[in-house]
């Protein structure tokens, strides 16, 4: 796995041994970066579900100011850490081991943080097609566009391309569905008025 383009382009990223974690593949997050190109430049990024943090850190590499990555497994934060320090964007970034489900690992609330521009949402797929688990997912996504994103914010959740429409908020949601062989991708914005 690399990055693709940008400031860090073709630099290889560790990724944690096993199958614990799915990176997105090249082709589908190539994709993925060309339909958001205009909203990298200065962007304050949220990577949820970071596994090794190939989205947060290629949109660092095109032109994002800061990103935090929220990943609580091990093996993934041990390879974003390596990641982030043989790329050395430590400055540029915040990682926080916790649950990416829970609103305290997406800002410090004892800081003045600013909202986000972009966030990525990119769960174990167990968790998208577990009807028990799926609605947790819905109500984190509202949470996080209503509460952290900026008003023009996006966005970018990754689930099985069957599975992808469970993750809608609601009819009112901007929710542009792209599908990629077995990925979809939903870009998420607030409900219009």
């Amino acid at each position: 796995m690399r990055i693709i383009a940008g400031e860090l382009g073709g630099r290889r990223l560790v990724t944690p041994d096993g199958d614990v974690t799915r990176p997105m593949l090249d082709r589908v997050r190539e994709a993925v970066f060309a339909r958001i190109e205009d909203r990298l430049a200065g962007a304050r990024v949220l990577d949820l579900f970071a596994g090794c943090g190939s989205l947060g850190l290629e949109a660092l590499s095109r032109g994002a100011t800061h990103v935090r990555f929220v990943e609580r497994g091990a093996p993934a934060l041990a390879a974003l850490s390596r990641n982030v320090d043989e790329l050395d964007v430590k400055a540029r970034v915040r990682i926080w081991r916790g649950d990416a489900l829970k609103s305290e690992s997406w800002r410090d609330r004892r800081k003045e943080e600013a909202l986000y521009d972009l966030a990525f949402f990119d769960p174990p797929y167990k968790l998208v097609t577990n009807p028990d688990t799926s609605p947790l997912l819905v109500r984190a996504l509202e949470a996080l566009a209503l509460e952290n994103m900026t008003e023009q914010g996006l966005i970018v959740a990754h689930a099985p391309t069957r599975d992808v429409g469970a993750l809608r908020p609601g009819p009112n949601w901007g929710f542009d569905v792209h599908e990629y062989g077995g990925s979809g991708i939903a870009l998420l914005s607030r409900p219009s008025s």
